[in-house]
C-alpha cells in the first residue's frame, strides 16, 4: 500500500511540475496597414504546439517548452514571419507580416507590348486569331496590322510602328534575330512575313518601351515562339487556289518534330483574276520549315530551319517610261537557329542560342541587274537569377556580325560592286522588381558597339506598373533606342552613327471576363537620324547624321469575346502626330508612309447550324501625305482616305476537313497609296504624276484544309 500512494505522489508532483511549466504564447498579426489577417499558421518550429489566427487576427497557445526557441507565422498571401527569442518572450506579440509576390494575381509589366498566345495574363490575340482575321489569308503580320500602333501601308504590307519606317521593327524567332523576315515582292504588291504561322504559339509585339535584352531597332520588335511542346502526331494538307502544303508532326517521349512545306504559283489563279501588270513570269515560289525539340531533365532545346525560294518577271507602267518597264526578280532565303532554354541550378535559368542566315537577290531592272548576298550571324547568352518572387535579375551578351557583298552592271558595260562587314557587340542588365503584388518595375541598362561605325550607344530602360484593382492597371515606360543605318546606306557611306529614339508611355489597361480595354497615349523623340542631298540614297550623296523628328499620339483598343454568344470582335484606333526632317527631305514634314488616324474592326461569328465562322475585317486609314512638284510647299499633297473591308468564311464539311473562302476588299473600293510624279515637266511646265495603286482591287482566296490526327478529332480550324 505504502508503494502504491509513493508512485500516486510522485505522478502527482510530476504533472503539477508540467503545468506549472507551460507557457502562453500570444499576440495579434496584421498586415503593413494594420488589418488584421485571420487564418494564419502559427508555431514554435519543430514542434506540435501553435495556433491559428481568429477574424481579429489573435493568436494564443501554450507550450511547456523551454529556453530559445523559433517563432514561425505563416500564410499563402503573406512573407513567412521567423522570430527567435526565449518563449517567455513570446506573449503579447504585435507582428507585421509583409505581402508576398503571387505571380498569377500580380501587376504585369505590359506599357508598349501586345501579347498573343502562350500563357501570358494579357493576351489581345491567341495563334486562331492570327490565321481567322479576314484579309490577312493567314499572316500573321496582316493581323498585326489590326492593332493600334500600325500604320496601313498598303502597296509594302511590313509593320509600320508609330511613325516609324518598317526597317525600324526588329524581328525574332525564340529570341534569335531575323534579318529578312519579308518575302521579296514587285512594286505596290504587298509583301507578307516570310514564315509560316502554324509554328508559332507565342508572339509579342512590342510597340515601344521593349526589353534592355533587345537592340537595334528604333520603334518596335516582334517576337515569334516556336511550339515548345506539340500535343500528338498528325498530318495537314492544304489544297489551294495559289498552290498546295503539307506538313507532318511526330511526337516522341522526349522529342517532337515539325515539318511544313508549301508551293505557291499564281499562273493559275491569275488566268481567272487577272490583274493590271504584265506578267512574262508570274510569282512562283517554294518553301519549307522544320522545328526539332528535344526535352532534357532541366531545359529544352530546339533547332529552327526555313528555306524560300521564289522568282517572277513582270512589266509595269512607269510615269518616267515611254514603254513598260521591266522588273525581275529571284530570291533565295536560309534562315536557321539553335536554342537553349534550361535551369543550370535552382535559380538560375540560361538562354543562349546562334542563329544565321543566307540571302541571295537577284533583281533586274531594264537593262540594270543586281546580286546581293547577306550573310549575318547572331549570338545571344542571357542568365536570369530569381533570388525570390519578387526581386529576378538577368543579364547577358551578344554579338551580330553581317557581311554585305553587291555585284551589278548598267547595259552590260558598267559594272560596280560593294562589300562591308560590320560586327556589333552588346551587353545587358536587367532587374525585376515587384515592390508588391500591385507595384512592379523593371530597370534595364544596355551597352552596343558598332565596329564598322566606331560607335558607341549606352541605352537605359525603364518600365513601371501599377495594379489599381483586380480587373485594371496602369504602366509607364520609358527608354533610349538605337539603330545603324541600312545596307543600302552603309555600303556607300560608313563614317556615320547610331540613329536614336526615345520613348515615353503611359498605359491603362482594363482585363475581365473575356474582355480586354487598352488605351496607351505616347511620344517619341527621334535624333541623329540619317540625311543625304540627293533625291535617293546613290553613290554621289553625301550623308550626315543631322536628321530629327517626333512622333506623338494615343491608341486605343476593345476587345471582347463575351457579351454576344459565338460572337469575337475587337476594335482598334490610333492617331498619329509625326513629322521628320530625314533621308532628303527640306523641312519637317510628316512622311509619306504616315497617316493621323487609323482603325480597324475585327469580327468572327460561329454559326453552330452551318458548321461555319463567318469573319469580317473593316480598315480605315485617312489620307497620305505625297509631294506634288507643282506646288512650292514640301509634302502638301493629301490622298484620299483608304477604306478595305474584306470577308471569310471557314466551313467544317466533317470534324477534320474545312472549306476555307476569303474575299480582300470585297467591294473593290479604288484606294490610291500615293502619286509618282515624271522627272521633268510637259510643254506647260507641269509635272505630270502616276496614281500609286494595288495590283487587283480585290483577291480571292479558296482552300481545302484536312487533318489527319491520332485523335481523329483535331481540325484546322487553329491553321485558317
Amino acid at each position: 500500500m505504502q508503494a502504491i500512494k509513493t508512485i500516486f505522489t510522485i505522478l502527482f508532483l510530476t504533472i503539477f511540475t508540467q503545468l506549472h511549466a507551460q507557457t502562453t504564447i500570444s499576440g495579434t498579426v496584421r498586415d503593413k496597414k494594420g488589418e488584421p489577417i485571420p487564418g494564419a499558421n502559427v508555431y514554435l518550429e519543430n514542434t506540435y504546439d501553435g495556433a491559428t489566427t481568429d477574424l481579429d487576427g489573435k493568436f494564443r497557445f501554450t507550450t511547456t517548452e523551454t529556453g530559445e526557441q523559433t517563432l514561425v507565422v505563416s500564410n499563402l498571401n503573406f512573407h513567412t514571419f521567423r522570430q527567435f527569442d526565449n518563449v517567455n518572450a513570446l506573449d503579447g506579440l504585435k507582428i507585421v507580416l509583409k505581402e508576398a509576390i503571387n505571380t498569377l494575381d500580380a501587376v504585369v509589366l505590359s506599357a508598349g507590348s501586345f501579347k498573343a498566345g502562350g500563357t501570358t495574363a494579357v493576351s489581345v490575340m491567341s495563334p486562331l486569331d492570327v490565321v481567322t482575321t479576314a484579309g490577312v489569308a493567314g499572316d500573321f503580320i496582316g493581323a498585326l496590322q489590326t492593332l493600334p500602333g500600325t500604320q496601313i501601308v498598303g502597296e509594302d504590307g511590313r509593320l509600320f510602328v508609330r511613325g516609324g519606317t518598317a526597317d525600324e521593327t526588329g524581328v525574332y524567332i525564340d529570341g534569335l534575330q531575323v534579318f529578312k523576315p519579308y518575302i521579296s515582292t514587285t512594286n505596290n504588291t504587298p509583301t507578307r512575313g516570310r514564315y509560316s504561322p502554324f509554328l508559332f504559339d507565342g508572339i509579342t509585339f512590342s510597340t515601344g518601351g521593349y526589353s534592355a535584352e533587345y537592340g537595334n531597332a528604333l520603334s518596335s520588335v516582334l517576337l515569334l515562339n516556336t511550339i515548345k511542346e506539340p500535343k500528338q502526331n498528325e498530318t495537314n494538307i492544304s489544297l489551294m487556289s495559289l498552290g498546295l502544303g503539307i506538313g507532318h508532326t511526330q511526337k516522341w517521349e522526349k522529342d517532337a518534330l515539325i515539318i511544313n512545306t508549301s508551293y505557291i504559283n499564281l499562273a493559275p489563279y491569275n488566268k481567272l483574276a487577272p490583274d493590271r501588270d504584265s506578267w512574262n513570269k508570274l510569282p512562283e515560289s517554294l518553301s519549307g520549315e522544320a522545328v526539332y525539340r528535344h526535352t532534357t531533365n532541366n531545359g529544352l532545346f530546339k533547332f529552327y530551319t526555313a528555306y524560300s525560294f521564289s522568282k517572277f518577271d513582270v512589266e509595269q507602267e512607269n510615269i518616267n517610261y515611254k514603254d513598260l518597264v521591266r522588273f525581275k526578280l529571284k530570291d533565295n532565303n536560309w534562315y536557321t537557329n539553335l536554342s537553349f532554354d534550361g535551369f543550370i541550378g535552382d535559380n538560375i535559368k540560361l538562354t543562349t542560342g546562334l542563329s544565321y542566315s543566307n540571302s541571295n537577290t537577284d533583281v533586274g531592272f531594264e537593262e540594270t541587274d543586281v546580286n546581293d548576298v547577306e550573310n549575318a550571324l547572331h549570338f545571344k547568352t542571357k542568365l536570369k537569377h530569381t533570388f525570390s518572387n519578387a526581386f529576378k535579375l538577368a543579364y547577358g551578351v551578344e554579338l551580330t556580325s553581317i557581311n554585305f557583298n553587291e555585284k551589278g552592271s548598267v547595259s552590260q558595260n558598267e559594272n560596280f560592286q560593294y562589300e562591308f562587314t560590320h560586327t556589333m557587340g552588346s551587353l545587358f542588365a536587367e532587374s525585376e522588381v515587384f515592390f508588391s503584388t500591385n507595384f512592379a518595375g523593371k530597370f534595364g541598362i544596355r551597352g552596343e558597339y558598332n565596329a564598322l561605325l566606331k560607335d558607341y550607344a549606352f541605352s537605359p530602360r525603364v518600365s513601371l506598373a501599377y495594379k489599381l484593382n483586380g480587373q485594371s492597371q496602369l504602366s509607364f515606360a520609358y527608354g533610349d533606342f538605337y539603330q545603324t543605318p541600312q545596307n543600302n546606306e552603309l555600303k556607300i557611306e560608313q563614317n556615320l552613327s547610331f540613329q536614336k529614339a526615345t520613348h515615353y508611355i503611359l498605359n491603362y489597361q482594363y482585363k475581365k471576363n473575356k474582355q480586354l480595354f487598352r488605351a496607351e497615349v505616347y511620344y517619341k523623340d527621334y535624333a541623329s537620324l540619317l540625311q543625304y542631298d540627293t533625291e535617293i540614297d546613290v553613290p554621289t550623296a553625301n550623308f550626315n547624321n543631322n536628321g530629327f523628328g517626333f512622333a506623338k499620339g494615343i491608341d486605343l483598343f476593345w476587345k471582347d469575346s463575351k457579351n454576344i454568344k459565338n460572337l469575337q470582335y475587337w476594335v482598334s484606333y490610333s492617331y498619329l502626330d509625326t513629322e521628320r526632317k530625314y533621308r532628303d527631305f527640306s523641312e519637317q514634314v510628316m512622311p509619306s508612309f504616315a497617316t493621323k488616324h487609323n482603325a480597324s474592326l475585327v469580327t468572327k461569328y460561329w454559326i453552330n447550324d452551318w458548321r461555319s465562322q463567318v469573319g469580317a475585317t473593316y480598315s480605315f486609314a485617312s489620307g497620305r501625305p505625297y509631294d506634288n512638284p507643282n506646288t512650292s510647299q514640301f509634302m502638301s499633297g493629301k490622298t484620299k482616305t483608304y477604306n478595305n473591308l474584306s470577308m471569310n468564311w471557314s466551313y467544317l464539311i466533317s470534324q477534320q476537313k474545312i472549306l476555307f473562302v476569303s474575299v480582300s476588299n470585297i467591294m473593290g473600293l479604288k484606294n490610291t497609296y500615293g502619286y509618282t510624279y515624271a522627272n521633268t515637266p510637259d510643254v506647260n511646265g507641269m509635272f505630270q504624276r502616276q496614281a500609286i495603286v494595288p495590283s487587283a482591287d480585290r483577291f480571292f482566296f479558296v482552300g481545302f484544309f484536312w487533318t489527319i490526327s491520332d485523335d481523329k478529332s483535331k481540325n484546322q480550324l487553329d491553321n485558317l
